[in-house]
C-alpha cells in the first residue's frame, strides 16, 4: 500500500499509478522551504519532492527500477481491462 503525505493531507493507495498523480497534483502546492510531498511504501520513504531539487527524488538502491516495472505492469493491466470492457 503507497501513502501519499504532505501538510494537510494524507492519503492510502493500492496502485503505484495512483499514488504518483496524487503526488504530482500536489506539488505546486509546496510553496514553502519546509514543505513537501512524500509517497511511502509501507514504512519505507521511496519518492520525495521537495523545494531544494529541481525533480523528484526516488529513495533506496532499485527503486527508480522496481516502480519503473510496477508502472508498465499496471498500465498493461488497465489496457486489458479496458479491452475486455470493450468486447462486452
Amino acid at each position: 500500500m503507497f501513502r501519499v503525505i504532505t501538510p494537510g493531507f494524507e492519503a492510502k493507495y493500492d496502485r503505484w499509478t495512483d499514488a504518483l498523480n496524487q503526488a504530482n497534483s500536489l506539488i505546486p502546492s509546496c510553496k514553502g522551504l519546509f514543505k513537501d510531498v512524500r509517497i511511502y511504501y509501507g514504512d519505507s520513504l521511496i519518492w520525495l519532492y521537495s523545494r531544494s531539487h529541481k525533480y523528484p527524488q526516488y529513495i533506496g538502491a532499485g527503486v527508480y527500477d522496481k516502480l519503473a516495472q510496477l508502472f508498465v505492469r499496471e498500465a498493461l493491466e488497465e489496457e486489458s481491462a479496458n479491452d475486455k470492457t470493450e468486447e462486452e
